[in-house]
């Protein structure tokens, strides 16, 4: 039989008001009485009346916000499918999904369109900036009673509910060992394109990229390394002239978007035939540039799940009161060579 909060009322010996408070996370209650609360619910294997939420929430429609820097970049349209995939599942529950997206990685840009968005929502969805002013916009909306979930990259010192997406760092060391395994280890002379050093999941796969040659392979060498807001232009024109000035380089890591571009600048070049090149995602770009040799190999995120599972959180907490069952989501790293492309 279902445990009622009538039964867990009788046994804390308080009213049904205050636990229906408790666990629906509605208006404030001592700290001991909210841990007792909890723990004999917990106990009790108390499990929300679904039903009756959802017939809560119809009488008020709620909204979840969501902010991408995914202009330009084909990562995310599927990270975008996966997000309205979500909303037509729970488009009969009185919620619906508020999209807004930014092209490139400024601050001000992503702090106005949070702005923007935020009187209408319930919840908000972030590929957020590393930067102070994006964690105190965090703090700030949590603190409001809106719940930030953040997506395909984390950031540091928030309030943050909970993070869904890569881990950067594994992925970082996973393109490294590929690249050792392509070119057996020998001396390696390394061109690193990132998308953003403000992007705390580009950062953290050149930290695990350098962690891997620290402890595998001393013989590669990181050259240089430039960003290009994931842009393809951008990445065409750094690409070039980092490989004019350093001839060197026999082996490129890309960190994020801007992979055409890379691979355009490579091939105008006439380098295709001895660059290695390892890069993230399987975008149309990548898949292209694998058939045609120019890539090597890629590493997969699964966008569509990080988009979909990231609104059903969100929805699940405004909902029934349900906070995620861990802090961080991580999806697989699954690397793509042209034999299972």
């Amino acid at each position: 039989m279902a445990v009622t909060i009538k039964q867990i009322a009788e046994m804390c010996g308080v009213s049904r008001g205050t636990v229906d408070r408790v666990l629906n996370n509605r208006g404030k209650v001592k700290k001991e009485t909210e841990q007792m609360i909890r723990k004999i619910a917990e106990d009790l294997g108390y499990v929300p009346n679904m039903a009756g939420k959802v017939l809560a929430a119809n009488r008020k429609e709620l909204a979840i916000g969501v902010v991408l820097a995914s202009e330009g970049n084909a990562f995310f349209d599927d990270v975008l499918r996966g997000i309205r995939r979500a909303e037509t599942e729970i488009a009969g529950y009185g919620t619906k999904v508020i999209l807004k997206t930014l092209k490139g990685y400024n601050v001000q840009q992503q702090r106005e369109a949070i702005e923007e968005i935020r009187p209408h929502i319930n919840a908000l969805i972030l590929n957020p900036i590393s930067d102070p002013i994006i964690a105190q916009e965090i703090d700030d909306l949590v603190d409001s009673g809106i719940c930030v979930i953040t997506i395909n990259t984390d950031i540091q010192n928030s309030k943050r509910m909970c993070y869904i997406g890569s881990d950067y760092t594994k992925g970082g060391e996973t393109a490294c060992g590929m690249l050792g395994m392509i070119t057996g280890g020998a001396p390696t002379k390394i061109g690193v394109i990132t998308g953003s050093t403000l992007v705390l999941g580009h950062n953290q796969r050149i930290t695990g990229f350098q962690n891997v040659i620290d402890r595998r392979y001393q013989d590669f060498r990181i050259v240089d390394c430039e960003q290009t807001d994931d842009d393809d232009i951008q990445a065409f024109e750094v690409t070039k002239e980092m490989l004019t000035e350093h001839p060197e380089i026999d082996a490129i890591f890309i960190v994020a978007g801007g992979v055409y571009g890379v691979c355009r600048a490579v091939i105008s070049m006439h380098l295709e035939e001895q660059m290695h090149i390892i890069c993230f995602d399987s975008t149309p770009a990548s898949v292209e540039m694998i058939k045609k040799g120019v890539i090597q190999a890629t590493i997969c995120q699964q966008p569509f799940t990080q988009g979909n599972k990231s609104v059903h959180l969100a929805f699940n907490y405004l909902v029934s009161g349900l906070k995620p069952e861990k802090e961080y989501y991580f999806v697989k790293n699954e690397i793509k060579i042209l034999e299972n492309l």
